[in-house]
């Protein structure tokens, strides 16, 4: 046998034994030192997104706070608007109205030195003509009735009598009380005598 077919001599394989252990020593710490700073590294990026969403978290609440106080203040707002509204909404037809009252204080006055009858009724007529002008421009108007069909959305039959002809058979033959609307709505129905 020659020299390179021979087995290795007990020292040799000592020999080859350590310094693969040692190879194995060395790539062991260096592995346990890579794998400790990756843990180190992964838990630094971990902390910095929590750190990260923590901070979105106090910002999204701070957002809806000043928010939430916004919405309730204008929903005060808006109450409050809504009150002085209905407190004051008529202010605008009263003070219409206003003009037609000093006319008729003015007749009053009139009235108790006056010996012209026809005088004060024409007066009157006047102040009847401008307080009905002055509903009709804040949008109330009566409702007609003359020899009307009738329709119970403006008309309530408070009596029915027998027609004087038979083309008033089931029209409005007289009005009790004279109905009114406002912008179209019904106010107050309109009373009134239908014929049979």
């Amino acid at each position: 046998m020659n020299k390179k077919e021979q087995k290795p001599t007990k020292e040799e394989k000592i020999e080859t034994e350590t310094c693969q252990e040692e190879a194995i020593k060395n790539e062991q710490p260096q592995e346990e030192g890579t794998i400790e700073e990756d843990s180190l590294t992964e838990e630094k990026r971990l902390i910095k997104k929590l750190e990260e969403t923590n901070k979105q978290i106090e910002e999204e609440k701070d957002k809806y706070l000043r928010l939430s106080a916004e919405f309730d203040n204008y929903r005060k707002r808006t109450m409050k608007e809504k009150a002085e509204l209905i407190l004051n909404g008529s202010e605008k037809c009263i003070s219409s109205i206003l003009p037609v009252v000093d006319d008729l204080e003015r007749a009053i006055k009139n009235m108790e030195n006056a010996n012209d009858i026809t005088a004060i009724k024409e007066g009157i007529e006047l102040i009847y003509n401008k307080f009905l002008s002055t509903l009709g421009q804040n949008g109330v108007k009566a409702i007609e009735t003359k020899e009307k069909e009738l329709d119970t959305d403006y008309h309530e039959a408070i009596a029915v009598i027998p027609a004087p002809n038979d083309t008033l058979k089931g029209k409005i033959l007289d009005c009790v009380q004279t109905g009114y609307t406002l912008n179209d709505r019904v106010m107050r129905h309109a009373k009134v005598v239908v014929g049979e």
